[in-house]
Order: C-alpha cells, then sequence, then structure tokens
C-alpha cells in the first residue's frame, strides 16, 4: 500500500491534483496498478479451495420486513437497514437512499435477504446516492423504478448509464465536491477501491468514493461505501467530526483477493478508531455471498475485534429491515 505520508500528499492535494485521473481512466492513487486483478479473481474461484465452505449449510434465507409506519411516523433522522449495502436514510422529510439494490444479482448468486414487501412501500427517495458502478450497488433494474426526476448523486463517469435510464436530474461529483440542498450537504470524498462493469471495456472508466452527509437533523454520517484500508482515514477523521460511521463489512476473504478492495473486520475497527467517529455500524453483509466467508459472519467477527478493543459499546448492531433513530442510537 502506498501511504499518504510517505507520499507526502493530503486527501485534499491528491484530489486537486487530479493524480486519481489518468486519460479517461480513474486511478486508486493508495494501491497503484491494478491491472491483474481479473486474473487473481480468476484463479480464486477456479483454482484454490474454501476453507468456509463447510459453513455455508448454516446460511439461512431472511425475508426482510420493515415497519413501514414506523419509519414514516420518525421524526429527525433515521436509518433504515434494507439489503447489502442499501439504507434508507429520513432526514426530517427528505429521503435518501444509499446504493440501491432491491433485487437478486444477475448470474448464480443466492439472495439470502429477499424483500416481503411491495416495493411500493420504500418512501419515494430525494435523493439516491451511488457509491460505485460495481452491479451490487449500481442496479439498473432498481434505478429504472424510480421517478426520472429523482435526483441521483454519483462519483464521475455514470452519466451515460443514467442517462440511458433517462434519468432527468445528475450530480456527478468529484473528490472533495458538494451538492447541499434542503438543509443537508453531500461530499463525495476518496476511498482506496475501483470500478467495472464490462470486462472487455475494462476497469475504472467511472470513479468510486465515499460519502460525507452533513444532515439538517444535525448528526454527521460518514458513508464509507467499498474500500480497502488506507491511511487516509485518519485525515478525514481529522477534518471532519463524524457522529456515525457506516462501512461495509463483507466480501473479506480471501485476503491474498480482497485486501485491496474490501476492509475485514479488524481493519474496520482500525479504521474506526482514526476516524474517531462516535458510533460504528456495519452494512454490505447477510444478502450476497461474494466472498469466501458466509454471508452471517462479518458482525460475529466485528464484535470480537470490539470487544478486544474495549469498544463494544459503539458498535450499533443493526439488522436488515430495523430502523434506527439516529439520534437516540448516538446517546444511548
Amino acid at each position: 500500500m502506498i501511504k499518504i505520508r510517505e507520499k507526502n500528499r493530503t486527501l485534499r492535494e491528491i484530489a486537486r491534483l487530479r493524480l486519481h485521473h489518468d486519460n479517461g481512466r480513474y486511478l486508486d492513487p493508495f494501491t497503484g496498478n491494478r491491472r491483474r486483478i481479473l486474473g487473481r479473481v480468476l484463479y480464486w474461484k477456479l483454482f484454490t479451495r474454501n476453507p468456509y465452505a463447510s459453513l455455508y449449510k448454516n446460511e439461512m434465507v431472511v425475508a426482510v420486513r420493515v415497519d413501514w409506519p414506523a419509519v414514516k411516523k420518525s421524526r429527525g433522522l433515521s436509518l433504515t437497514y434494507l439489503k447489502h449495502a442499501c439504507l434508507l436514510i429520513k432526514d426530517q422529510d427528505t429521503h435518501l437512499l444509499i446504493d440501491p439494490v432491491f433485487h437478486a444479482l444477475p448470474g448464480f448468486i443466492p439472495d439470502f435477504t429477499p424483500f416481503d414487501f411491495d416495493l411500493c412501500k420504500i418512501p419515494r427517495p430525494d435523493h439516491v446516492l451511488i457509491t460505485h458502478g460495481h452491479y451490487d450497488h449500481l442496479d439498473t433494474r432498481t434505478l429504472a423504478g424510480f421517478d426520472k426526476n429523482t435526483h441521483v448523486i454519483s462519483p464521475l463517469g455514470y452519466d451515460r448509464i443514467l442517462h440511458g435510464l433517462h434519468m432527468k436530474n445528475i450530480t456527478p461529483l468529484d473528490w472533495f465536491e458538494q451538492s447541499a440542498q434542503n438543509g443537508q450537504r453531500i461530499t463525495l470524498l476518496p476511498c482506496r477501491h475501483w470500478s467495472m462493469r464490462n470486462p472487455v471495456v475494462g476497469p475504472n472508466r467511472s470513479l468510486w468514493g465515499s460519502y460525507l452527509i452533513e444532515t439538517a437533523s444535525g448528526p454527521t454520517l460518514y458513508i464509507a461505501g467499498d474500500t480497502a484500508y488506507f491511511d487516509g482515514f485518519a485525515e478525514i477523521g481529522r477534518d471532519y467530526a463524524i457522529d456515525l460511521a457506516i462501512f461495509n463489512l463483507g466480501a473479506y476473504e480471501p485476503r491474498w483477493v480482497m485486501a485491496q478492495s474490501h476492509m475485514n473486520p479488524k481493519e474496520t475497527v482500525r479504521a474506526f478508531e482514526l476516524l474517531g467517529a462516535k458510533k460504528l455500524m456495519i452494512v454490505h453483509w447477510g444478502s450476497f455471498r461474494l466472498g469466501n466467508e458466509p454471508v452471517y459472519l462479518p458482525p460475529i467477527e466485528l464484535k470480537e475485534e470490539l470487544e478486544k478493543k474495549g469498544l463494544i459499546q459503539r458498535w450499533i448492531d443493526i439488522r436488515h429491515g430495523q430502523t434506527i433513530d439516529v439520534e437516540k442510537a448516538l446517546t444511548d
């Protein structure tokens, strides 16, 4: 890993100098060359033994049910965990959806959290935030179901997809650019990841990022999105007072494949400490088995790491379909 300290570049300098731009593609300035990633994935899938395979018999399909009247009645700031990395954020009278994926993924990937409610129950989003273009985060079938005037915020490089869906209200952001309205300010921040939708076209035709959401209700949320561990968490923690950090934890084994894309539980706790956030929450687990580990394992292993560090009281353990009052959870 290239450390920011050693390169003597801050995240803001990297963004200002556009060191993550490269002639129509984007670069991960914290890792370096990722051109061999497809070969590594193929070798992993075709030629390696999975030490977790015996645990798959313990995986269970858990239908997602949501108390929608309670969501509607909530005041202030609430979060509802829907599926995979998808969160519904209700900030006073404004609804935000993060990486909405309402259906099973393409291919033969089982869905362990099917919705047990009509999609029309989900409040119409005022803003949809996309962190990056992998299929488990940017789902065109889900996006096609939204009103065409829905405001979509994304990193750079997704205009063609979104215009192809006839979305009319699009805000593309580069790192540290912002969208502000309705008393909210949303900032796209750097993270250590990559993007690809078509292996023929190749990777990194579009950007990726994390989001900082300064809510109208008051608390500040950090939406990590998919990211590997990197030193930038410390700088983000110095620059912003974060109340709740929401990390994607899942698809982290085997490490020789996943370490440059996703954090494991130990790294997630370390990143949380660097951010200095008041509370921690995880998503990106339980729905789709995208790594070797079984879908139920991430919160179990996270709990073990938090207990080792004496941080268990700072974890908000949210389950699929559950809604929490954020301001109350921050003070519990």
